[in-house]
């Protein structure tokens, strides 16, 4: 009986993890979870559109992951024909509205792999929201090729 209870418990968590959406409280939407994987010990970037269907603003504060050792969350942009990054604190995303991490924008970068990791893997990453539950999201590994 423990080992039936055991199972049901693991197979309702994978199915809920490997849906491509992750809610916390039912209202925080996230889709299209990519992590674009780099060979060696090269940083990774994440990528994924995020809905906030509460009534309020939520704010985005970080995120976090077994698979490597820091999370941080970057904006890209161009000044005077010269790429640069710079480390965000804080996302706020208006109620009812949508916030996209996407190449040469707003995205997670994951430093210091902790994990062997292949294209097609599945990452786990927890989004920090301020005043609320981590929200689990399912991230697919890909190839800068695939983006």
């Amino acid at each position: 009986m423990r080992n039936l209870l055991s199972s049901l418990v693991l197979g309702i968590s994978v199915f809920v993890l490997s849906s491509g959406l992750a809610f916390a409280d039912g209202k925080i939407e996230v889709t299209d979870a990519r992590l674009r994987l780099l060979p060696g010990d090269v940083p990774a970037a994440g990528y994924f559109k995020l809905h906030n269907g509460t009534d309020e603003a939520i704010k985005l504060v970080g995120a976090h992951t077994g698979a490597y050792k820091k999370v941080m969350m970057h904006m890209s942009m161009e000044k005077d024909g010269m790429a640069e990054m710079h480390a965000v604190p804080e996302i706020d995303v208006a109620a009812g509205e949508d916030f996209e991490f996407a190449p040469s924008g707003y995205h997670l970068m994951f430093m210091k792999r902790s994990a062997l990791l292949q294209y097609g893997d599945k990452v786990t990453v927890m989004l920090k929201v301020e005043g609320q539950r981590d929200v689990p999201v399912n991230f697919k590994v890909v190839s800068p090729a695939d983006m």
